[in-house]
């Protein structure tokens, strides 16, 4: 063969990242782990300017995202400081003095073909059901300040241990730096004062440093916080706001020293006009009070916060603003926004991290050539977009599931709510069912748990729960609580298991 039949190679080779942080340096570990070979990557960050840096807890993905990047997880957790998250324990979002856990993995097990919590409505319903939470390894585990990599039960039905971390998100950039820059990525210091566009088609080709130095690219991904240097100040992409929906646009935070073990989960707090957040990490605890300022001070919501962190402060409290949305396009010409220059939705699901994630997912999945086809990111964009929309949902129902009576909480119970959201609601009142539509993050047991947490009690149940007698019914509850309970009192308190951890000496291949 001559080699005419091949076409000219359009295949895109020149990466340039804008802004590293924990979404820049992501971005760089992925990218130059999967597709490294064939890419220039290249990431401009500056020192002089300031990393938000409030997510630092996680959910399991995370542990999917670790694997592609080849990551050891006990090297991970040492260095960034981590430790286990089992769920988050949610007090007072219901009514106050009330307290429930949205945790990971599987709750119960399955039945004839209907999920277990429909027998557990039943059962409820009757006398003979527990707290959802018997039924739940996490939840035992996390209540009595247990973990373990707990494998899959032997009958095959029941899960194990599902996990993710907590950790300090400064860490973790600075860790998958060094992984990058092992595969390849190189990274400028600098702040970037000039971007230079083509004039046939607007995309960006190249943009100037401070130095005088002129970087181009052929793909560019924006990370670059708030202000979407690149997405936003330069191709004005446009925003979508969700601050009807989600009001709060303040968060106070500071770290703590630790007091006592540290706990294997995530606490949020709910506060009058907004909530807080503890996240245990092995040298400190993260805080923070996200609040709405129509209903709530910056000195008020401060206080609130000192008043009620149980460690001493470590640092003086910062405050952040922000607004509840996302970009219109994700991904605008050869610009493809992630974390904060592409979105904001608050951490209260710790999604902040796994938005990140899920947009350098897509974008491999949607890597481009030169062509940049219309049809591919116009793809992506729809695909980010339903994902930002589902997480908003599930963010929502928290807020306006309450019975507490101050003006903040009246006022997020009686919005108009989307319909998406309201279509869910509905159904679960109606039946107890709830479907998981398409590839949305939240499963339908996170869904239940967030749902009967906050007292939102359907009016029935499957119509197959009733094919069991009470005796059979019970037993059946006894048999699980009894099989799911067994291997708590055997693992290792979390603290001694993080500990075990931190003082394993890494093992490096020869």
């Amino acid at each position: 063969m001559d080699g005419s039949w091949i076409v000219n190679d359009s295949r895109i080779r020149d990466v340039v990242i804008v802004g590293g942080g924990t979404a820049g340096w992501m971005a760089a570990a992925a990218l130059s782990a999967t597709m490294g070979d064939q890419l220039r990557i290249r990431l401009i960050e500056s020192d002089e300017i300031g990393i938000v840096g409030v997510g630092e807890a996680t959910i399991p993905a995370i542990r999917l995202f670790n694997g592609l990047v080849r990551i050891d997880e006990d090297e991970f957790l040492r260095a960034t400081q981590g430790s286990f998250k089992l769920g988050i324990e949610f007090q007072n979002w219901g009514r106050i003095g009330e307290s429930y856990m949205h945790v990971f993995g599987q709750i119960g097990q399955s039945l004839d073909l209907i999920e277990f919590w429909q027998y557990w409505l039943r059962g409820r319903k009757e006398g003979l059901a527990g707290p959802l939470g018997d039924y739940s390894l996490n939840e035992q585990a996390a209540r009595a300040g247990k973990f373990g990599r707990v494998p899959p039960h032997p009958n095959g039905q029941l899960d194990g241990i599902s996990y993710a971390f907590h950790f300090d998100a400064s860490l973790y950039a600075r860790f998958l730096r060094g992984h990058s820059e092992r595969n390849g990525v190189v990274r400028t210091e600098g702040k970037i004062i000039g971007i230079n566009r083509h004039s046939d088609n607007g995309f960006i080709r190249a943009v100037t440093l401070e130095s005088g130095e002129e970087i181009a690219g052929e793909l560019f991904i924006d990370c670059s916080g708030f202000r979407g240097l690149l997405i936003e100040q330069e191709l004005e992409t446009g925003y979508v706001d969700w601050s009807h929906w989600l009001p709060s646009d303040r968060a106070i935070a500071v770290p703590t020293a630790n007091v006592g073990p540290i706990r294997p989960y995530t606490q949020s707090i709910a506060h009058p006009a907004g909530w807080q957040w503890r996240i245990p990490l092995q040298h400190r605890t993260g805080n923070g009070h996200v609040f709405c300022s129509q209903f709530m001070s910056a000195d008020e919501a401060t206080q609130i916060l000192l008043d009620t962190v149980e460690g001493e402060p470590l640092a003086d409290p910062r405050t952040i603003q922000f607004r509840t949305g996302m970009r219109k396009q994700a991904w605008n010409r050869n610009v493809v926004a992630l974390g904060l220059s592409s979105g904001f939705l608050e951490p209260l699901e710790s999604t902040s991290i796994h938005l990140v994630q899920n947009g350098i997912a897509r974008l491999i999945s949607h890597f481009p050539d030169r062509g940049f086809a219309q049809a591919n990111i116009d793809t992506y964009n729809r695909r980010i977009a339903y994902d930002y929309e589902r997480i908003r949902d599930f963010i929502i129902l928290h807020y306006t599931a309450n019975q507490r009576d101050e003006p903040f909480w009246r006022h997020v119970r009686e919005m108009e709510l989307p319909q998406s959201l309201r279509d869910k609601i509905d159904l679960f009142k109606a039946t107890g069912r709830i479907f998981r539509e398409q590839e949305e993050l939240f499963t339908e047991v996170g869904w239940f748990q967030v749902l009967t947490g906050q007292n939102v009690v359907p009016e029935t149940y499957h119509p197959l729960a009733d094919a069991l007698t009470s005796d059979e019914l019970a037993g059946f509850l006894n048999d699980l609580k009894t099989i799911i309970a067994a291997p708590v009192p055997r693992l290792p308190t979390h603290a001694d298991f993080v500990s075990q951890v931190s003082a394993a000496k890494p093992v490096h291949a020869r």
